[in-house]
């Protein structure tokens, strides 16, 4: 999962936001200068095409580092000086411009270099601090196998409002998917808070509901700290039998599962329960629904992220008839499908995209 997210987040960001150039922009100065060279070379007649190598040294900056620029900068310079090419005629003039952009381009490269290794620093804290807040997901927890993606929408950061975990307690193997209100990086505490409740009420809690009692008590409680804060969550609980031949869910205004069985996807109907942390009177908690699963059935969980995810023209993501057409999938290439279409249905993505695959190892004993 971890190899997938971080080539995921090299195409989402792309080259223009900070992903590395591609290869192309790489060996653009060294096939201009080559074949300037060249057609100069074979040209009978003077080409006054000099001009063109003042475009090398700032495409250089683009890829390479000061001493990179400065080498090439320093072969235009050699080329133009070259008697057979005849680049430098009928003057100087552009032998003294090119050696000037040279020089500001060899700048350039410098201050960008050192600001590339600050944010290389930066996003390597970045990691450190999303490994720390949500750990990478084990490929099974317990008799429960595990896959999982997610995509901050927040161009640039690694951790938003969604999150989701897997943990084996004294009641089984429990799961959870959370979207906090808001994005990027404000409703990291917020994560944090929840994810603390959900682990600690893993271990003490015997019913699923008093788990999400505990969520919602832990996000009251910090919203009242803070003027207006208006915080809520919605989440959705899991909870696997011993036996594995059945799950229960309670859904916190979460959208709910989709269970693939034999080869078809299909909604499992649960009441959707007020999102965690408005506690709202007079409303009842949510309820806890149990569904049988058979053996080789899995469980898709998916934020808003993908469900509301519409296309130019406001159709929404068609999950559940994408989810059919990929059943055969494995779990691990399963989420890498489905966010390869919905970056095709939808273009670009505005909200934070968190997909979990669950799969039960030991349904038929």
């Amino acid at each position: 999962m971890r190899g997938r997210s971080s080539r995921i987040d090299r195409e989402v960001r792309g080259w223009l936001r900070g992903a590395p150039p591609p290869r192309w922009v790489r060996v653009l100065p060294v096939i201009l200068l080559a074949g300037i060279t060249v057609a100069t070379l074979v040209s009978p007649d003077a080409l006054d095409i000099g001009f063109l190598l003042g475009a090398i040294p700032p495409l250089a900056v683009l890829s390479y580092g000061p001493l990179a620029t400065a080498l090439l900068g320093a072969l235009v310079v050699v080329v133009l000086n070259v008697p057979a090419t005849r680049l430098n005629h009928p003057g100087y003039t552009d032998l003294l411009t090119i050696s000037f952009v040279a020089l500001l381009s060899v700048l350039v490269s410098y201050v960008r270099s050192r600001r590339d290794e600050q944010l290389t620093l930066e996003r390597t804290v970045a990691k450190a601090v999303q490994q720390a807040v949500v750990p990478p997901l084990p490929k099974r927890v317990g008799a429960v196998g595990c896959a999982g993606l997610y995509q901050a929408a927040e161009h640039g950061t690694l951790v938003g409002g969604d999150f989701f975990d897997v943990r084996e307690g004294p009641y089984g193997v429990r799961a959870v998917m959370a979207d906090v209100q808001g994005h990027g990086l404000q409703t990291v505490t917020t994560v944090v808070s929840l994810l603390g409740a959900f682990r600690e009420a893993v271990l003490d809690q015997p019913g699923l509901e008093a788990v999400a009692g505990r969520m919602d008590r832990r996000l009251t409680v910090d919203s009242a700290k803070v003027r207006h804060a208006e915080l809520f969550a919605t989440a959705l609980l899991l909870e696997f039998s011993a036996d594995l031949r059945s799950v229960r869910i309670v859904s916190c205004g979460n959208p709910a599962p989709v269970l693939l069985h034999a080869g078809r996807a299909r909604v499992i109907g649960v009441p959707a329960g007020v999102p965690l942390g408005l506690g709202m009177p007079g409303v009842d908690p949510p309820k806890e629904v149990t569904v049988a699963l058979e053996p080789g059935d899995r469980l898709f969980l998916a934020s808003d992220g993908v469900w509301e995810a519409r296309d130019s023209s406001g159709t929404f993501y068609p999950l559940v008839e994408r989810l059919t057409g990929f059943a055969g999938a494995e779990p691990e290439e399963l989420t890498g499908l489905v966010w390869a279409d919905l970056a095709q249905h939808s273009g670009e993505i505005h909200d934070d995209t968190t997909m979990l695959v669950l799969t039960p190892l030991c349904s038929s004993g």
